[in-house]
């Protein structure tokens, strides 16, 4: 196991050094969307570990709220009072937002917190149970207009179409400022048709595939795109790497590149108007060597079984696997997609082997870190 998760170490490091080849020259980073805390699926968000990310990446500043935690009744308060904790702690580098449960008082915790120093205010309507529709957004919309602080709000997987209660809820309010997570994957033509265009909601790169990013760049102005990570969910280097190589993919130039890196969150975060929206940029189709789709279609069923714990009885890995071998004009790229899926794959068999839940996660954790690089390489490569 040990020298399994050395050889996935090391791996990491080299696309450290990929990462500064592919960033703009001094470029700022401010990372829209991380987790401190402990949440109810056993994922931890770790005070320490993001300092050290925050660290050896140059991220300048991160929006950062709790997770949905075990102790979070009543009313996310306790959650809440660790993340204004945590703000102090980091000087300013953590911008902290107050989660709220709309059945718990919401308005009295949000007034709470903003008057503690919360700067915005995060919702999860899939992890809360709710609907968009809720009357009980409209005092949090109310609230966060009267405050000017941005909501961000999960847009991600497990959601029923939200784009049409969204918009009724923004047009009303428009002085608050709305953050959709995950690229709005949710609904995204319907949130793109909504939204796009529009000064003051901006839509965040926290996704897994990079297709999904690719066809956010597609529907959304370059000037509404945050950078973001979803830490603990999502790793560096390869949330970084997503980002950058779909935004160049898509055709976006080093202003536009730099903006979404870091100038449109720190616009939000100062108090600043935002830019006035441009076009959005990539192409309707999108085309890849065929042994590049087929690594991609193998890592994409790869991956939720990962997120459930389970065995790759199927054996998505060594599909993948086998495609790296074929003849083909990429071998420089089937051959680096090939050396993290081998790695991958031995830790994927080594998971049984380890010794305690802690250690149970590092492993899943590294695994679905190399398989992503992985497809990130496999969708971005060869075109």
């Amino acid at each position: 196991m040990d020298d399994v998760l050395a050889r996935a170490r090391s791996l990491f490091e080299d696309y450290d050094r990929e990462l500064e080849r592919e960033l703009p020259e001094e470029a700022s980073i401010f990372d829209a969307h991380v987790h401190l805390g402990n949440d109810i699926d056993g994922m931890r968000g770790n005070y320490e570990e993001l300092w050290g990310i925050v660290e050896r990446y140059h991220i300048s500043r991160c929006f950062m709220f709790c997770m949905d935690e075990p102790d979070r009744q009543p009313g996310f308060r306790a959650p809440n009072d660790r993340t204004l904790a945590f703000a102090a702690r980091s000087g300013g580098s953590f911008i902290p937002f107050v989660r709220l449960d709309l059945s718990e008082n919401p308005i009295e915790e949000a007034v709470r917190c903003l008057d503690l120093g919360a700067r915005g205010i995060k919702l999860h309507p899939r992890a809360q149970g709710f609907l968009l529709n809720d009357e009980r957004l409209a005092p949090v919309f109310e609230l966060a207009a009267e405050r000017k602080v941005p909501i961000l709000i999960h847009g991600g997987r497990g959601l029923p179409p939200i784009a049409d209660h969204l918009s009724r809820l923004h047009e009303t309010y428009g002085d608050a400022q709305l953050i959709i997570a995950h690229g709005g994957i949710a609904d995204l033509g319907a949130l793109a048709d909504r939204f796009s265009a529009r000064p003051g909601v901006f839509f965040d790169t926290s996704v897994w595939s990079p297709v999904d990013l690719l066809d956010v760049f597609r529907q959304i102005s370059p000037e509404q795109v945050l950078f973001a990570s979803d830490y603990p969910y999502g790793q560096e280097p390869a949330s970084l790497l997503i980002a950058l190589r779909t935004a160049r993919y898509a055709g976006l130039d080093e202003r536009e590149v730099r903006n979404m890196l870091a100038g449109n969150a720190e616009r939000i975060a100062d108090g600043e108007p935002p830019l006035e929206p441009t076009p959005p940029k990539g192409q309707e189709t999108f085309s890849q060597p065929l042994v590049l789709a087929r690594i991609h279609q193998y890592l994409s069923m790869a991956t939720p079984l990962l997120w459930t714990r389970q065995a790759d009885t199927i054996g998505v890995l060594g599909l993948a696997l086998n495609a790296c071998e074929e003849r083909n004009g990429y071998r420089d790229h089937t051959d680096r997609i090939r050396e993290l899926l081998v790695t991958a794959r031995d830790l994927w068999r080594a998971l049984p082997e380890a010794g305690d839940e802690d250690e149970r996660r590092q492993v899943t954790r590294a695994t679905f870190r190399l398989i992503h690089l992985a497809d990130i390489w496999a969708v971005t490569s060869g075109v």
